[in-house]
């Protein structure tokens, strides 16, 4: 019988649930935020360190996931299938995102009024981010994803050097049929073992976000957001609507509600809310999307190729927070100048993963490459101080984007269970928080 304090779907006690307990902790790091900044400021070593400890295992993991994905599918065409699939889904969506940040710009005008005049702003303050944005170059980006040694992407922890090596070292393994099968079994044991020390670290999800929310609201304080809520506002809408409409309709075309779906992985929302970087949650993405009912294989192939090429998120705020820089400064754009922007960003926002401040370098890139120069990177000075305030909204989007796209390509496949599909989205609540009770799933079905 169930216990009367319990959480709704859940045998344990309200207060052992993961959501609620990362819920009570952002809300208590919201107070001493506001109550106590420089305490509060003294408190993000534990977000810090929270996203270390997921981050050392990110790499291990999508290794294993990706190789064992390969390997046991034993069908090299069917991986390029999978993979093009994939691949189409992302540019067609994500293209689709960074329009929308275009119309939603050009409608709402959200810099409309500010007045700003260039020559006043200060280059200084973003002056990092430029001199990153310099050196990413159509060359430099492509050459970035060949690491220096087999184990260097490892080491570095970079996601499209480890996507390279995880599909080469499985697409050796299965040519190698018969005597391959040691070495799958023996990256197989490595998989159960990484997600069993994750499902160890996310425990601690609550510290974690307690610290990193309350540093963010003691460091920029909520006030800060007055300043600029208009463009917060609109990026926040802008991403909610993408949300259930464009992603409500392509779930709804593939058999299952956007809005249940969002109840199955709210405690994976609500950890992404509170430490603003979608990595943090990826291993247990890969669990959950499993037991939703999408293949082994597909999960393992496209929720970590999503987080560097499926980012609807940052494409929005790539796009929208472009032309509102734009507006601010005056600068009246062309039909060319927006489709280089469309373009560039499409291009930069490649390999700009969940982590937080990845969007704020991706859009000096593109303002750099607008011809003409009409939004001079300097102007993003306007937005630093909030930036930081979006960059939940981006992983959010970008994490709710992966998940769809990762049961509509298992469906396109026709290797999607639409029994399991149908008990967990009879009760996503229920089912959502008994998975993050539970000890992790091996990589292996």
């Amino acid at each position: 019988m169930q216990h009367a304090a319990s959480a709704p779907g859940s045998s344990q006690p309200w207060y052992r649930v993961l959501y609620i307990q990362v819920l009570i902790a952002i809300a208590v790091g919201v107070v001493l935020g506001y109550a106590a900044p420089d305490t509060a400021k003294a408190m993000k070593w534990l977000g810090d360190a929270f996203i270390a400890l997921i981050k050392m295992m990110i790499a291990p993991i999508i290794f294993c996931t990706i190789v064992h994905g390969i390997a046991s599918i034993g069908d090299l065409k069917k991986v390029g299938r999978v993979g093009l699939k994939a691949l189409i889904y992302f540019e067609v969506v994500s293209s689709l995102a960074l329009v929308i940040g275009v119309v939603v710009g050009e409608i709402v005008q959200p810099g409309a009024g500010f007045g700003v005049d260039p020559a006043k702003l200060d280059a200084k303050a973003v002056a990092g981010y430029a001199s990153k944005a310099q050196a990413d170059s159509t060359v430099a980006h492509i050459m970035a994803i060949i690491p220096k040694s087999y184990f260097d992407a490892f080491a570095g922890g970079d996601l499209l050097q480890i996507l390279l090596i995880s599909v080469l070292t499985g697409v050796v393994i299965t040519g190698l049929g018969e005597r391959g099968k040691p070495a799958m079994h023996a990256i197989e044991a490595a998989g159960e073992i990484f997600f069993r020390i994750i499902g160890m670290i996310v425990k601690l999800a609550p510290i974690g976000a307690f610290g990193a929310m309350a540093y963010t609201i003691g460091e920029y304080g909520i006030g800060k957001l007055g300043n600029l809520i208009g463009l917060v506002a609109t990026f926040y809408l802008t991403s909610l609507l993408f949300v259930l409409v464009v992603l409500g309709l392509i779930a709804r075309f593939s058999g299952f509600s956007i809005l249940k779906f969002l109840a199955y992985i709210k405690d994976e929302l609500l950890i992404v809310l509170g430490t603003s970087s979608s990595e943090t949650v990826l291993p247990h993405m890969m669990q959950k999307m499993k037991r939703l009912g999408a293949s082994d294989s597909v999960v393992g192939l496209v929720i970590p190729t999503g987080y560097s090429f499926n980012l609807d998120g940052t494409n929005i705020y790539m796009t929208l927070a472009t032309l509102f820089l734009a507006q601010a400064v005056g600068a009246d754009l062309s039909f060319g100048q927006y489709a280089t922007i469309i373009a560039v960003a499409m291009l930069t926002s490649k390999g700009a993963s969940g982590v937080t401040g990845a969007g704020f370098v991706t859009l000096a890139a593109t303002l750099g490459a607008i011809p003409g120069n009409p939004v001079p990177v300097a102007a993003m000075a306007l937005i630093l101080g909030i930036d930081k305030f979006m960059s939940e909204c981006r992983a959010l989007t970008n994490l709710v984007g992966n998940g769809v796209a990762c049961v509509v390509v298992s469906r396109w496949e026709g290797e999607l269970d639409p029994v399991k599909l149908r008990e967990v989205m009879a009760n996503p609540v229920a089912i959502g928080t008994e998975i993050a009770d539970e000890k992790p799933v091996p990589v292996a079905p």
